[in-house]
């Protein structure tokens, strides 16, 4: 059973410690992975954001944050899920509810950076309506050669 709630400094261990296992499987950590993840409270809840943990069955198991880049713009970011726990559709489940937060809030856009080595990532994030935009030069990461965003609010 999943139940997602928002992060506390209990979890801190948890979210970077999820988050770190699956960079470091598929790339490297890198400085901006490190600033956000050694002191998430400073780098994404007192800037704006928000961060999320998904309990199964009180356990944490996954996490996501929602990094603020605008007044209505955030960006998906920092979601990871514990590999012991694949395939119980919890990242599915987060990102729903991800999404079903910006709608509450009336952000008018979710956009995300991945890359193209998370085929699975990107099959779900098309699944759940992110289109891919073009990247902008200077990224944060090296390993993000993909960008989408997901629009919320039609803008008249």
């Amino acid at each position: 059973m999943l139940t997602i709630v928002p992060y506390e400094h209990k979890y801190n261990q948890n979210f970077r410690d999820l988050n770190i296992a699956w960079i470091n499987e598929y790339f490297k950590v890198e400085k901006k992975d490190r600033e956000l993840l050694n002191d998430p409270q400073s780098s994404i809840i007192a800037k704006g954001g928000y961060i999320f943990i998904g309990l199964w069955y009180n356990k944490p198991v996954g996490c996501f944050a929602l990094i603020k880049k605008e007044i209505e713009r955030y960006e998906l970011g920092k979601m990871a899920v514990n590999k012991s726990h694949h395939g119980l559709k919890i990242g599915q489940s987060m990102l729903a509810y991800a999404i079903d937060v910006a709608r509450t809030e009336n952000w008018k856009t979710l956009e995300l950076y991945s890359s193209t080595k998370l085929d699975a990532a990107l099959h779900i994030y098309k699944k759940f309506g992110f289109k891919e935009v073009p990247l902008e030069d200077n990224l944060e990461y090296l390993r993000s050669d993909v960008k989408m965003e997901l629009t919320l609010l039609n803008v008249t």
